[in-house]
């Protein structure tokens, strides 16, 4: 860990007094993870705080207390913040608040991250490509500084954890992780209630739109990449919304075919998101969401392109097929 960053970080936080936690759209649960253990440190803190994301939370993490005060009003810009701090987010854009931001005149920010593409983009950066999550970065921040970690703050990043390893599953399941996890516990952490929410949250209708999807699986000839696909009218089908895909995308990381796996879904404003996944070293699946001004990580990454799905589909294949040559 870049320790004068995290230094310099917790002076700031303890010297100022009005704070703004923001993390990313359609958050996971790394992002919900954070926010809530900074917004319980700023609590115990006796700290002024809001916390922001422009789409709402799902309701499956309301068992961490702080997710029920996260506000999507964008009006909540319009108040003033001595440190607008940023979680999980590799820039701006993708936190959704490029715009909004401009309604604070001269904003410190404090920019914490584990995504190969962040841009850097605050006055403190502590960006950690080698960390598993935010939430991984977030616990070695605490034991530096010598904050508490108390059961709330215990769970809240263990499910970061939980959630961007894919149940400790995917390539980013490190030594470091594992321990982060068993030192998580050992503070209290409720397992038992991460696991219950998040890992056993999957309904028959859900299940029937797993079904769809994985009847759609083709591997893309000529890039050797799996894809399938899900439209809003799947999602109608089955009365579910985008987020009862959650999941879907590291569940194909199982596949034994294919140089990486494509997890094309069509959103309720009509683009399309791109949610890429591989196990394989010779795969940079971060410089392919660049191409299309995505970002994420070298083995999971994504981005999103204008639909409809018949029209992004090309855009998809044509823009990779330029790429190899």
């Amino acid at each position: 860990m870049p320790q004068r960053t995290a230094k310099l970080i917790h002076e700031k936080i303890l010297e100022k007094d009005r704070f703004l936690l923001v993390t990313h759209q359609n958050p996971d649960g790394d992002a919900i993870g954070s926010v809530n253990a900074l917004g319980e440190m700023l609590h115990t803190l006796e700290k002024d705080y809001t916390i922001f994301c422009a789409t709402p939370a799902s309701d499956q993490f309301d068992f961490l207390p702080h997710t029920t005060h996260i506000t999507s009003d964008p009006d909540i810009w319009k108040h003033s913040y001595d440190v607008i701090i940023v979680c999980d987010a590799g820039d701006l854009r993708y936190a959704g608040v490029d715009e909004l931001i401009r309604h604070q005149a001269d904003p410190f920010i404090i920019n914490i991250d584990h995504h190969a593409s962040n841009e850097g983009f605050g006055h403190l950066n502590l960006v950690i490509e080698a960390a598993s999550s935010t939430t991984e970065i977030l616990h070695n921040y605490f034991m530096l500084n010598e904050c508490e970690i108390n059961r709330t703050t215990a769970t809240a990043l263990l499910t970061g954890l939980i959630t961007d390893t894919g149940n400790f599953s995917n390539s980013g399941t490190s030594r470091q992780a594992l321990s982060t996890a068993s030192k998580l516990i050992r503070y209290g952490a409720r397992l038992n209630h991460i696991r219950r929410h998040v890992l056993q949250d999957k309904t028959l209708p859900t299940f029937k739109l797993w079904g769809i999807v994985l009847s759609r699986l083709e591997n893309k000839e000529g890039f050797d990449f799996v894809y399938t696909y899900i439209t809003q009218k799947d999602l109608v089908q089955c009365g579910l919304t985008e987020e009862h895909l959650e999941g879907i995308a590291n569940l194909m990381n199982n596949l034994n075919e294919g140089k990486a796996t494509f997890v094309i879904k069509e959103k309720q404003d009509g683009s399309v998101k791109v949610s890429m996944r591989t196990v394989r070293d010779d795969v940079d699946l971060s410089k392919i969401a660049q191409m299309f001004g995505g970002g994420g990580h070298k083995k999971a990454a994504g981005f999103d392109v204008p639909g409809p799905m018949d029209i992004a589909l090309d855009t998809i294949w044509s823009t990779l097929e330029k790429s190899q040559k």
